[in-house]
């Protein structure tokens, strides 16, 4: 995000969430597919808290199969019914495994229930390690409130049993392994199909008004970087550090094997006057919907100096705001902060849609998705607009799905940029940097790609030699 203006409260960049959603529905489960056959779990339950505070569904996942599990194949959604407008916020008090080793992601379900429209979905990291057959995970005492900390109500949400005051299986929460459904029943209506599908066309769709950059450049002073249209930052003003300046030199270009490969460096030396930003944006506000595709390699430690920066990441797009409140606002972010910020004390990866908002006093009308995980290395980014829904996948994999009142009403520009919250995560005075690199960038007008499409787009410029076009018409 690059307006100067937009500050929050608790959190200083305005492109964040307010409202929790995600991802894909769920279905009631009569049969297990074939590939879950050598598996099976059960997921017991108990309730924490019965009143208005915050939910607190403590779960155990048990492997009853006869071969070891590794738990970073296992997926646990808890179902309930969400209030207008409201956004969540997903803690783990305390895990056998280790909260550290759970991930907790809000998402939205495509046919929603009378009980259930939203689910947090409990994941794990390689670091749970492996249930042996019999075998538990031990307490897992989770909890979600209202990020706004305002009275909820539990009684109308399809996963909570006010009854269950001791563990016990509890078929209304369910779980998959490695995508496939392996207990529970879920609210009717909703098709896990995992994602990518096997079905998934890998063959580009038809030739249409494109924008594709392969970032190979000398440097940003480059001519034709201009001729391309994109400008290098180098105005002053926010989001960020105050009296940070955004260094055009940072964003430099090298081969990575046979890749062309942005890179934006942002630096600091614990002041406002060492700190430098990065930002590469196109000019032409030209594009609303359709498929908008970059890899991104995210980095969790500097590439000098001292760590514990709180960096931003980003890949979005964005309009202006013509005035607080303004409803033809339009702005879509993948934003990953690897030492946290904004009150997160670890790294995060959100995807936020926005509708408007207003600076002062603080209003939002925004959705967003969430993965408290590291996201160290190289992602394949694709965010996809159509009539209907934004959704945002990592990795092939569906990681949001926001609803169509965030569709755009205006074009857009599309941005990469890189800065820090503040200075407070690491107040040392040691110079250090970070790096975020770009491979490539994409965007396809009106049309909506499949992961494996992009990819197989992006292989198509390639073989062809094909390092830039852009055929998408300016906007009326």
């Amino acid at each position: 995000m690059s307006d100067p203006s937009r500050n929050r409260k608790p959190r200083i960049r305005a492109a964040l969430a307010v409202a929790a959603v995600t991802g894909l529905g769920a279905t009631a489960l009569t049969a297990l597919p074939a590939a879950a056959a050598g598996e099976a779990v059960t997921v017991q339950y108990r309730q924490s808290a019965t009143g208005s505070d915050q939910v607190e569904p403590w779960l155990k996942v048990v492997n009853t199969g006869t071969s070891g599990l590794p738990l970073s194949q296992v997926k646990v959604r808890y179902y309930f019914k969400a209030d207008a407008g409201a956004s969540y916020t997903y803690a783990c008090s305390w895990a056998v495994k280790g909260c550290a080793n759970l991930t907790g992601t809000f998402g939205t379900l495509a046919h929603p229930t009378a009980t259930a429209d939203r689910y947090l979905e409990v994941g794990f990291t390689a670091g749970a390690g492996s249930l042996a057959p019999g075998a538990d995970t031990g307490d897992m005492q989770l909890r979600f409130h209202r990020s706004d900390w305002q009275p909820l109500n539990q009684n109308d949400d399809y996963s909570f049993g006010p009854a269950q005051t001791a563990y016990s299986a509890w078929s209304k929460v369910t779980a998959t392994v490695a995508g496939a459904p392996v207990w529970g029943t879920s609210p009717t209506g909703d098709d896990p199909t995992p994602t990518p599908t096997p079905t998934d066309p890998t063959t580009p769709p038809p030739t249409g008004a494109a924008l594709f950059d392969d970032f190979d450049y000398t440097g940003h002073t480059d001519p034709a970087v201009n001729a391309h249209g994109w400008s290098v930052r180098s105005n002053a003003g926010g989001p960020g550090v105050p009296g940070a300046t955004w260094a055009p030199e940072n964003v430099t270009f090298a081969k990575e094997g046979t890749n062309s490969i942005m890179n934006l460096r942002t630096s600091t030396a614990g002041t406002g006057e060492s700190t430098r930003h990065t930002e590469i944006l196109t000019r032409a506000t030209k594009f609303r919907n359709g498929t908008y595709a970059a890899r991104v390699r995210f980095s969790d430690a500097p590439l000098s100096g001292p760590d514990g920066d709180r960096v931003v990441q980003t890949f979005f797009t964005i309009n202006d705001l013509k005035a607080p409140m303004a409803d033809d606002y339009a702005e879509y972010d993948f934003e990953y902060l690897p030492n946290g910020g904004w009150g997160e004390p670890a790294n995060i990866l959100y995807t936020t849609s926005w509708e408007t908002y207003r600076p002062d006093p603080w209003e939002a009308v925004n959705q967003h998705s969430e993965s408290r995980t590291s996201h160290d290395g190289w992602h394949d980014l694709v965010l996809t607009i159509d009539d209907s829904a934004v959704v945002y996948y990592v990795d092939g994999r569906e990681f949001g799905r926001h609803d169509a009142r965030y569709l755009p009403e205006r074009p857009m520009s599309i941005n990469f940029n890189q800065w820090l919250i503040d200075l407070a995560g690491q107040t040392s005075t040691s110079p250090r940097a970070y790096d975020q690199k770009v491979d490539y960038v994409l965007h396809v007008k009106d049309q909506v790609l499949t992961p494996a499409q992009v990819a197989a787009k992006v292989g198509a410029y390639r073989s062809a030699g094909t390092a830039f076009e852009d055929t998408v018409p300016a906007a009326p």
